[in-house]
């Protein structure tokens, strides 16, 4: 199973809209793919499923993290890097559980015209300590706002050529 991890909780986000992009695409190639918005987590999870705590609510977040052999990482710039929301769901998952040995496909978005490289790099340092594989390939998407259409999915040939690879190279992975 696949989980696409929309790596924000902002309402309304643009992650989001990947996020469900990517699961209709793989859906259509067969794969089971469900999706963990960062908007699902418990209100305050900081302070009550760290650090070993599980309230039932992140209990069951944790057991579709263990069920899960392959991820997806949508993941929005925030300041030059992820958001710390991402990062604080890591930290409070499962080690080595969660992550351990399993594969990750990352993408990054931006409003602006690096499509998040510098974040996505970032995040390879972290899935490098989870002992995550990681598809080479990693995805850059800038001026997310003028990639997707009124049915919020990508429409540009470039952008659909390269999801496109993406999801066959990840499916294969």
């Amino acid at each position: 199973m696949v989980t696409i991890i929309s790596g924000t909780n902002r309402p309304g986000s643009n992650t989001l809209k990947v996020a469900k992009y990517y699961q209709e695409e793989l859906t259509k190639k067969g794969q089971e793919a469900s999706i963990l918005d960062m908007m699902e987590l418990p209100e305050n999870f900081i302070q009550t499923d760290m650090f070993g705590n599980r309230t039932e609510a992140f209990a069951k977040i944790l057991k579709a993290m263990d069920r899960s052999e392959k991820f997806v990482f949508i993941i929005p710039e925030y300041n030059g890097s992820f958001p710390g929301v991402l990062k604080a769901f890591i930290d409070a998952c499962d080690f080595p559980g969660s992550f351990y040995n399993k594969k990750a496909c990352l993408v990054g978005i931006s409003g602006g015209k690096y499509g998040n490289i510098r974040g996505i790099d970032h995040f390879v340092g972290v899935c490098g300590y989870l002992h995550m594989n990681v598809l080479p390939l990693r995805l850059h998407i800038p001026a997310i706002k003028t990639e997707l259409n009124e049915n919020n999915a990508f429409f540009k040939e470039d952008t659909l050529k390269f999801t496109e690879e993406q999801i066959d190279k990840f499916i294969a992975f």
